[in-house]
C-alpha cells in the first residue's frame, strides 16, 4: 500500500490518510467543503460546497495518478436529500464518466457540512 498526500486537497482531520493505493486502485477518503489553505469550512450552500468538495477530490486523484475518468465508485452523503437535484448538477460535471455511486443523506456531516464525497478510482 502507499498513502497519498497533497498539500492541494485538506488535511485529514483524523486517525486516516487522504488516500491509499493499493493494486492498480486509488482509495480516495471522503472528503468535505474544507479549503485546503485555510483548513476552514467555506461559506455557501450546497453548490460551493459541492464544488469544492469535487476540486478537493480532482487533487486527491492527481496525486494519486489518477483521474475523474477512471472513477468507478463514489459514495455520497448529503445532509438533507432535499439538496440531492442540485448536488447532481455539480456533481455530473465532474464524474462525467457515470461512476456507479451511492447517495444517501445522513444525520450529521464532519463539521456541519452540506454534503461528502469519497472515491475508488483505477491508476
Amino acid at each position: 500500500m502507499k498513502v497519498i498526500h497533497t498539500d492541494n486537497a485538506p488535511q485529514a482531520i483524523g486517525p486516516y490518510s487522504q488516500a491509499i493505493v493499493t493494486g492498480n486502485l486509488a482509495f480516495c477518503s471522503g472528503q468535505i467543503a474544507i479549503d485546503p489553505a485555510t483548513g476552514q469550512v467555506i461559506s455557501g450552500g450546497i453548490v460551493e460546497q459541492t464544488e469544492l468538495v469535487c476540486k478537493n477530490i480532482g487533487e486527491l486523484l492527481n496525486a494519486a495518478n489518477s483521474s475523474y475518468a477512471k472513477v468507478v465508485k463514489t459514495s455520497c452523503f448529503l445532509a438533507d436529500m432535499g439538496d440531492f437535484a442540485t448536488f447532481n448538477e455539480v456533481y455530473a460535471k465532474y464524474f462525467v464518466s457515470k461512476p456507479a455511486r451511492s447517495c444517501v443523506a445522513v444525520k450529521t456531516l464532519p463539521k456541519n457540512v452540506l454534503c461528502e464525497i469519497e472515491v475508488i478510482a483505477e491508476i
